[in-house]
C-alpha cells in the first residue's frame, strides 16, 4: 500500500518513520514533508501546501494512494478530511465538524458540558469590556485562551489581574480580535492521553508529559512544546481507567449523540488533580507535537493496521501492543522561539547523534554559493530528539546525549524535561 501523510514537522517525521516499518507500506509520500522524513526509508517528499485540499486529494487518486495521514489541526479543521471522503478515499483524521473540538474552545466546552466530562468552569467573551469586567468576579490566578486555533501558544496562565487584562488587551487589539475564553485555574500535573478512535470505540496511547513553557522549572512564555516523555508516572491504572470512564467514552459518547463520526487521534489535555482526578484542560483533533516523538517510539503495534481499524470502523478488534521502556524527546529550538528567531543556520554533528531518534521539525536543505546542500535551521522548533531506554533516566541520558553532539547558532533545549516524574 502506498500512503501520504499531510505535513512538516516533528510528528510528521515520527509518523513516516513508524509507518515505514509497516510490512504493508510499499512507499510514504509527505506534502510538503522535510530533509528528516525524505530520509527515511520508503519516503518521498512532495511540494504540495497542507492546505491545498483539491491538489492532495487530486495526488491521492492518481497516486493510488491507500491512506492519507493528517498531521496538523489547520487541514482537519479546515475541512480536509470531508473533501478526502467526498472523493471517496481514505484519511485518517476527524471532519471539520469534528475537529471542532479543537479549532472552538467554547464549542468543546459546551460538548463537554452535555457529557457531563469534567473540566475548568469558563466563560466566552467576544468584546474587551465583557472580558476585563468578568475579572473582577473570579479568582487568581486565571486561564486566558484564544477560542480558536494558536498552534499551542494562545494561552495566558495570569498570576494577577494585571497580567490576566494585558493577555485580553492582547488578544483584543488585532484587526480581527479574537474570541476569549476565560476559565478557572486547575491545580494539579498536566498529562497527556491521546486515543485512537474509529467514533465507535476510543483506546488510549501511553500517557505521556508535556512541556509548553520555554524556560526550566515550567517557566516563561508558552511554546508549542519543549519536549515530552512517556509514559507519565503520574497516569497511573487506576488514573487512566477514571480518564476512559470519566473523559474519553463520555466524550465519543456525546460526539455520536450529536450525529459526528469521529474518526482518527482524540487527544485529550489533563490536569491531574493531587487526589488522581482527571479534568479536561483543552481537546485535540490530532496527534501531539512532540508527544507523538516520545509516544510511537514505544508502540510495538503496526501503526497502519491501527489506523485502517479506525477509517473502517474496526477499532474494537485490535489491540494495541507497547514495548515497556520509557522514552523522553527533548526539542532543540531556535535562539528567540517563541518569539522572534533568525532561519539559515548550519546544522552540524547529526551523524554523531546516534544514541537517539532525531526527528525533523524545522529544518531544510540549502544551497551555498558552491552549489553545496547543506541543512539549515527553518522553523522554531527545529528537532525533537528523542531517546529510549528500560528507565526514565535511560532514555533521558539518551537523548541528552545526544543533543549535545548537535550544533547550530543559537541552539537552545531545556535541560529539565521529565522532572516531574524525577
Amino acid at each position: 500500500m502506498q500512503i501520504a501523510i499531510v505535513g512538516s514537522g516533528g510528528r510528521e517525521h515520527a509518523l513516516a518513520w513508524k509507518l515505514a516499518q509497516s510490512e504493508r507500506v510499499s512507499r510514504i509520500f509527505c506534502a510538503p514533508g522535510n530533509p528528516g522524513i525524505a530520509s527515511e526509508p520508503k519516503c518521498h517528499l512532495v511540494p504540495l501546501s497542507v492546505t491545498d485540499y483539491e491538489g492532495l486529494a487530486r495526488f491521492a487518486i492518481t497516486q493510488n494512494i491507500g491512506l492519507t495521514v493528517v498531521g496538523p489541526e489547520v487541514p482537519l479543521v479546515g475541512g480536509i478530511a470531508d473533501r478526502f471522503q467526498e472523493a471517496g478515499l481514505k484519511v485518517f483524521g476527524p471532519t471539520a465538524e469534528a475537529a471542532q473540538i479543537e479549532g472552538s474552545k467554547a464549542w468543546a466546552k459546551q460538548l463537554m458540558a452535555e457529557a457531563g466530562v469534567p473540566t475548568a468552569k469558563a466563560e466566552v467573551f467576544e468584546s474587551k469590556e465583557a472580558a476585563i469586567a468578568n475579572l473582577q468576579t473570579r479568582n487568581i490566578p486565571i486561564v486566558v485562551k484564544v477560542d480558536g486555533l494558536a498552534a499551542g501558544k494562545g494561552v495566558t496562565v495570569a498570576r494577577s489581574r494585571d497580567e490576566a487584562e494585558e493577555a485580553i488587551e492582547k488578544l483584543f487589539s488585532g484587526s480581527d480580535p479574537e474570541t476569549v475564553v476565560i476559565e478557572d485555574f486547575l491545580e494539579g500535573q498536566e498529562a497527556s492521553v491521546l486515543a485512537f478512535t474509529d467514533g465507535k470505540t476510543v483506546v488510549p496511547m501511553l500517557p505521556a508529559q508535556d512541556h509548553k513553557p520555554i524556560g526550566e522549572g515550567d517557566t516563561g512564555a508558552n511554546t508549542g512544546g519543549m519536549g515530552a516523555y512517556a509514559p507519565a508516572p503520574v497516569a497511573t491504572d487506576e488514573v487512566m481507567n477514571k480518564i476512559q470512564s470519566r473523559v474519553l467514552d463520555p466524550t465519543l459518547a456525546a460526539l455520536q449523540k450529536r450525529g459526528i463520526t469521529y474518526r482518527g487521534v482524540l487527544y485529550a489535555g489533563l490536569m491531574i488533580s493531587p487526589s488522581g482526578d482527571p479534568s479536561v484542560v483543552e481537546f485535540n483533533c490530532r496527534f501531539g507535537d512532540p508527544e507523538t516523538q516520545a509516544v510511537l517510539p514505544l508502540l510495538e503495534s503496526d501503526l497502519l493496521e491501527v489506523m485502517l481499524a479506525c477509517t473502517d470502523g474496526r477499532l474494537a478488534e485490535i489491540e494495541l501492543k507497547w514495548r515497556s521502556d520509557f522514552a523522553a524527546c527533548v526539542a532543540m529550538v531556535s535562539g528567540g522561539y517563541p518569539g522572534s528567531y533568525d532561519r539559515g543556520k548550519i546544522i552540524r554533528g547529526l551523524g554523531a547523534a546516534t544514541g537517539a531518534l532525531v526527528f525533523h521539525a524545522g529544518t531544510t536543505n540549502q544551497s551555498d554559493s558552491t552549489g553545496k546542500t547543506r541543512l539549515v535551521t527553518d522553523g522554531g522548533r527545529v528537532l525533537g530528539v528523542t531517546g529510549r531506554g528500560s528507565s526514565l533516566q535511560m532514555a533521558l541520558d539518551r537523548a541528552y546525549g545526544s543533543v549535545e553532539q548537535i550544533h547550530f547558532d543559537g541552539a537552545y533545549y531545556r535541560k529539565d524535561i521529565g522532572f516531574r516524574a524525577k
